[in-house]
């Protein structure tokens, strides 16, 4: 899912919208609107009421996750549907001979300079990566950090958990969204992703405190910000 800014009876508020930028109703028929990124207080609006006023779409990420007691009270009983987070706690460490890897992008502009992180963990040992891919999206970066996790993998009968605080990526690997953009990098992913036996995507909240988590951050922060690549070193 995403965001774009619409004009409601004369306010501006982001509303739900799929990648391509078209609104997203519930089984309410209504749209899921914020006033401000941060809120948590989810809003709905009649489809008809909301007036394009920007046509930049933003990724899921862009808002907070609202909770359940913060939405303001339906008519209806029906839920909404949404893209479903898992509840698994974190890891800071893999359990066995697992993989861990924890994925992240960023971008100047969006689209401008943009770059990905990667953190990989297996046994003891705990490999970073740092890459700059020139001009693109933020989206291009969380996809292609995804896919150097996954081409990082030698042994394609262990177990690999991928985090990524993308809910786009997710979506587009692997709950069949349709895109009408980075078509060939998703089906790159995808089918390095298909060549491991046993492989999970996780979403993971950004910048909520998960360590591994913002170290991708900070990698993919250092690759936009100097313009280079670091290529895979190992962690002290």
């Amino acid at each position: 899912m995403a965001w774009r800014y619409m004009t409601l009876r004369g306010k501006r508020v982001l509303a739900r919208c799929d990648p391509a930028g078209e609104l997203e109703t519930g089984s309410d028929g209504r749209v899921e609107i914020r006033y401000r990124p941060g809120d948590r207080k989810a809003y709905r609006a009649a489809k008809r009421n909301l007036k394009a006023a920007d046509e930049t779409i933003f990724e899921d990420a862009h808002c907070v996750e609202s909770s359940p007691q913060d939405e303001t009270p339906r008519k209806t009983t029906a839920k909404r549907t949404k893209p479903k987070v898992t509840d698994v706690t974190p890891p800071s460490k893999p359990v066995g001979d697992e993989i861990l890897a924890y994925t992240d992008g960023a971008c100047t502009g969006n689209p401008g300079p943009c770059g990905l992180g990667v953190v990989m963990l297996y046994g003891d040992t705990q490999r970073e990566l740092s890459e700059y891919l020139g001009d693109g999206t933020n989206n291009i970066g969380e996809l292609t950090a995804i896919l150097r996790a996954a081409e990082a993998v030698h042994d394609k009968t262990k177990r690999v958990r991928i985090f990524t605080d993308s809910k786009y990526s997710i979506g587009v690997l692997t709950k069949g969204w349709k895109a009408k953009k980075n078509k060939e990098l998703i089906i790159k992913t995808r089918a390095v992703l298909a060549t491991l036996e046993n492989v999970e995507l996780f979403y993971v909240p950004g910048h909520a405190g998960v360590a591994l988590n913002e170290v991708a951050d900070q990698l993919a922060v250092a690759a936009v910000t100097a313009r280079t690549s670091s290529g895979w070193t190992e962690a002290p």
